[in-house]
């Protein structure tokens, strides 16, 4: 996007990057206020989980042709570093260690959540408005972010890979919602950059769900946010190369 009003390219990237910091943050405000009155944390994580992955709508608003695009990643490398301080600093009764964790352990923070910073701060840099990346966020955004509470919630076909335990209820979650997902973001990152194959494109989403599914059921607790980006760039790059 161009700059609007005549702006330099720095100033309109840092005021982007401003639109990503509220965006962030009055959606970890929004649910810190909520697990104070009562509302489930594991919903509250996973809905934080969504609205991060979720971070590559602003992409299109970036001016791209300018090095200060990697500012795009400013909020999750801030968050990176955060989360580095909290995971070893942090009490119990810190308001994101009970919105982002399970357990309530600060440690916590210093796994699933940090692989995550990590992964946006990677796709952002090096693959910045990329199909592969927008599509990976979504699977690990919405796929992902969605499969556990599925899971918890409606899942009583219970399977066992690996020692993981899941349910049929939660990989349909994750199959249905990374494809809704990848779809959705697809749409509003790259509107007038689709490809003329819209087929070919479903394929593709359908079929990196499908393998992102099987991921997260042989994926141990938090590290599938480290497998999931993973397998999906590499399937994208090298297997599935129609994008």
């Amino acid at each position: 996007m161009e700059p609007l009003f005549g702006l330099d390219p720095l100033i309109w990237n840092i005021f982007t990057t401003f639109l990503v910091l509220v965006y962030i943050m009055s959606i970890i405000k929004f649910m810190d206020i909520l697990v104070s009155k009562g509302f489930p944390q594991d919903i509250s994580r996973k809905i934080i989980h969504i609205a991060a992955g979720s971070w590559v709508i602003f992409w299109p608003i970036y001016y791209g042709e300018h090095w200060s695009y990697v500012l795009n990643i400013a909020v999750a490398f801030m968050w990176t570093v955060l989360f580095l301080v909290k995971g070893f600093t942090a009490k119990p009764d810190d308001p994101a260690v009970k919105t982002m964790t399970r357990t309530g352990d600060p440690k916590e923070l210093l796994k699933g959540p940090l692989f995550f910073t990590l992964v946006m701060n990677t796709l952002g840099i090096f693959f910045f408005m990329q199909y592969a990346a927008v599509i990976t966020m979504a699977i690990l955004g919405w796929g992902d972010g969605l499969a556990p509470v599925f899971g918890k919630y409606y899942g009583k076909h219970k399977y066992r890979l690996l020692g993981n335990e899941k349910s049929i209820e939660g990989s349909l979650g994750m199959f249905i919602f990374s494809i809704i997902g990848a779809l959705i973001l697809t749409f509003i990152v790259r509107p007038f950059g689709m490809p003329s194959d819209v087929v070919s494109l479903l394929i593709n989403i359908v079929l990196i769900s499908v393998i992102a599914t099987i991921v997260e059921a042989l994926s141990p607790a938090d590290v599938d946010n480290l497998l999931i980006p993973f397998v999906t760039m590499i399937c994208y790059l090298y297997i599935f190369p129609l994008l």
